[in-house]
């Protein structure tokens, strides 16, 4: 199993970064580069506590479905998906925020296993940590530049 690790601090109310995050409409803007788009599930709006969205995006040069489902919620502190449909043999994506005098630390714990044992690994080493991490900081980065503004 692999463990990507992201801090971004973000000089803004820790309610709203919290609504940002689980936003579908912005996840959608900050994913332009792989057209993903949710097709099932929640399809905009801020997504709730066991709910589902199915996305369908562009990557490594296949298009590719992912379900995520909330499994935990905790406004506006964390949230937590889960892959119950996709590509990968495991993935959990923990957000984490505290609010930090006039800033919000947000924090990405993502737990993920490729499929295809050994070679799975390797390739996790090799490339996919790298994009998945690459990927989270680009959406990071859209919703720093949103909840600042």
């Amino acid at each position: 199993m692999s463990t990507i690790y992201l801090k971004t601090i973000i000089k803004a109310d820790i309610h709203k970064v919290f609504d940002l995050s689980r936003d579908i409409d912005l996840h959608q803007k900050s994913t332009s580069k792989t057209n993903e788009k949710a097709i099932a599930g929640r399809t905009s709006g801020l997504i709730e506590n066991n709910e589902t969205v199915t996305w369908r995006g562009k990557h490594l040069g296949f298009y590719q479905t992912h379900t995520s489902k909330i499994t935990e919620m905790e406004k506006p502190f964390k949230f937590t998906d889960i892959m119950l449909k996709g590509t990968f043999k495991s993935f959990k994506h923990q957000h984490i925020f505290k609010a930090e005098n006039k800033n919000t630390i947000m924090t990405d714990i993502l737990e993920f296993e490729s499929p295809f044992g050994i070679i799975g690994k390797i390739f996790n080493k090799i490339f996919l940590k790298n994009y998945l991490t690459k990927f989270l900081l680009e959406r990071n980065n859209l919703i720093k530049i949103t909840a600042e503004k």
